[in-house]
């Protein structure tokens, strides 16, 4: 019997939103618990983040929404583990909780999905494309200025429906979950990650536990992809040393160049269209989490002596 099927409590709990995705995820993770002799069970539950649909995230509390009802049941033992998508989860989190492992990243680009026009720029002058993502707008404005961009939430399926009910001539959704729920068809074209810059952490998942729960920091280090933790980690610092939330449209993406060094790459917008776009970006060599998070400070510094704003630190 390996040590973590000593240290790991009898069953596993995961907890999971109930979206369609959300639920993969948590599948995912219980296949791999499994496929190493875990019992393992679902504890599905509706976050704020989901009731919420009429209002932005950044005006209703940001994404943290997503997340709090998770970790009430991690706490109150209701629940041992909590699968999130990485992007989701804040960069800072409550004392008491930690990340157990971040798993190996699906792909990070983002998605052009339409009915009608197979690329961006195909949309005829003055098209409506849907997209709730702060970041997401003001990358799309820098490329086609002309767009009219109209918010857009819920969940994959439910963005998809109103697109094909004619409300939109295009949405942008992430690759990572349209792949995960083998909805891959439905994407007509990838944004070239130059141009369309992802999130921190755009199709990674994270292990939430808590913080004292070493059994579970033992028992689920193997399920962590190392070069996948490294560099949203590098991502997330970014985001953090701005003061990142989903109020800020801030975009941050690392890329491995023959596995040794990490070139990691941001931007900033004002939505105001008082500024332009502030893009920065820095090649290093990382092996540790600690030179990650050195690496996305130095880029955060660039991006701010270009001119992009950091948020206050709450």
């Amino acid at each position: 019997m390996t040590a973590d099927h000593r240290t790991l409590p009898p069953s596993v709990v995961i907890a999971t939103r109930e979206s369609q995705l959300a639920l993969w995820q948590a599948r995912h993770v219980q296949q791999l618990l499994q496929a190493r002799g875990h019992a393992v069970s679902l504890l599905g539950m509706t976050t704020r983040g989901d009731q919420i649909l009429d209002r932005a995230l950044s005006q209703v509390g940001g994404k943290g929404l997503f997340i709090k009802e998770l970790e009430v049941a991690l706490e109150e033992g209701r629940a041992d583990i909590a699968v999130h998508s990485l992007k989701d989860v804040p960069m800072e989190l409550p004392p008491g909780f930690a990340l157990a492992c971040v798993l190996r990243r699906e792909d990070p680009r983002d998605a052009f999905v339409s009915p009608r026009y197979g690329a961006l720029e195909q949309l005829p002058q003055g098209a409506v494309v849907g997209t709730s993502s702060l970041r997401r707008q003001v990358l799309l404005h820098a490329l086609r200025p002309d767009l009219v961009i109209e918010p857009l939430r819920g969940n994959v399926n439910t963005r998809l429906r109103k697109l094909d009910e004619g409300r939109y001539a295009a949405i942008v959704l992430a690759a990572a979950g349209l792949k995960r729920l083998g909805l891959g068809q439905r994407i007509r074209a990838y944004f070239d990650p130059t141009q369309m810059l992802p999130a921190a952490g755009q199709g990674a998942m994270a292990i939430e536990v808590r913080a004292d729960r070493r059994d579970l920091l033992d028992a689920l280090a193997p399920l962590a992809d190392q070069t996948t933790w490294l560099t949203v980690a590098a991502e997330r610092a970014v985001s953090r040393a701005m003061g990142g939330s989903c109020s800020m449209p801030l975009a941050a993406h690392g890329t491995w160049n023959n596995g040794q060094t990490l070139r990691l790459s941001a931007a900033w917008g004002d939505l105001e269209g008082r500024s332009p776009l502030v893009r920065a970006q820095e090649d290093a060599q990382v092996t540790s989490l600690r030179e990650a998070d050195a690496l996305g400070l130095r880029v955060a510094a660039q991006l701010q002596a270009s001119g992009a704003r950091a948020e206050p630190h709450a």
